[in-house]
């Protein structure tokens, strides 16, 4: 997609799945799941270098030794998801996880960012919606849902969003530079402008296209 949506991964918190499927099981089930999340751990640690090949043999192994995992479905159905020629396994992990586990709102959460790269925005928009009936503080869903509807044409709605989503963390850039895009397509160049300025005052960059573009469509320079 053009604008972006930018996954919400690593953030399932296995230790606590952990003790939910295990505590009850003997000391060699506890042993398999302390197994289960080594693997876990380093399929995480791999994917967070960019070794992605390795980040699904860890995760392949964490599934093997413990399936009712739900995050474990839910890591590697991200790992998948980064090959648009592997969505359908992506989806089938997030199905997975959340069968599992039917309030993991980070699964709905990246399987509405699926979804929305197949262009299927409905889809997607009523996945980010279950994720946020779950965890309405869950900011990066509130970003995804907004640059659905940015997609949509629907830039107001996608403001709001982004509004929200900075309410409740005010440092992701991410949502800021998504607002300035949203700005800028209703022609609001100087709230753009501003946007763009909180995106680099944070660190970041905004990409050179966009700049050119802001620069030609408000006939500013910064």
């Amino acid at each position: 997609m053009k604008n972006g949506l930018i996954k919400s991964i690593w953030v399932i918190p296995p230790i606590v799945l952990f003790f939910l499927f295990s505590c009850a099981s003997t000391q060699q089930k506890q042993v398999e799941s302390g197994d289960a999340e080594f693997y876990n751990s380093l399929g995480t640690a791999s994917a967070e270098i960019g070794q992605y090949d390795k980040a699904m043999t860890y995760f392949n192994k964490a599934i093997e030794v413990n399936p009712r995992n739900a995050g474990y479905y839910n890591n590697r159905g991200n790992v998948y998801s980064r090959n648009k020629d592997q969505y359908d396994q992506a989806i089938s992990d997030f199905n997975k996880a959340l069968e599992i586990n039917p309030n993991l709102a980070d699964a709905y959460s990246n399987r509405g960012i699926v979804y929305a790269e197949r262009g299927q925005y409905d889809k997607a928009m009523t996945d980010f919606n279950k994720a946020l009936e779950i965890n309405p503080r869950f900011a990066m869903a509130y970003n995804n849902r907004g640059l659905a509807y940015m997609e949509k044409g629907q830039y107001d709605q996608a403001i709001v969003d982004f509004n929200k989503a900075l309410q409740i963390n005010p440092m992701l850039a991410l949502a800021y530079g998504n607002r300035g895009r949203a700005y800028y397509f209703k022609k609001e160049y100087d709230k753009s402008w501003d946007d763009v300025k909180k995106v680099q005052a944070l660190g970041y960059q905004i990409p050179a296209e966009f700049l050119d573009d802001l620069r030609k469509a408000s006939g500013r320079q910064n």
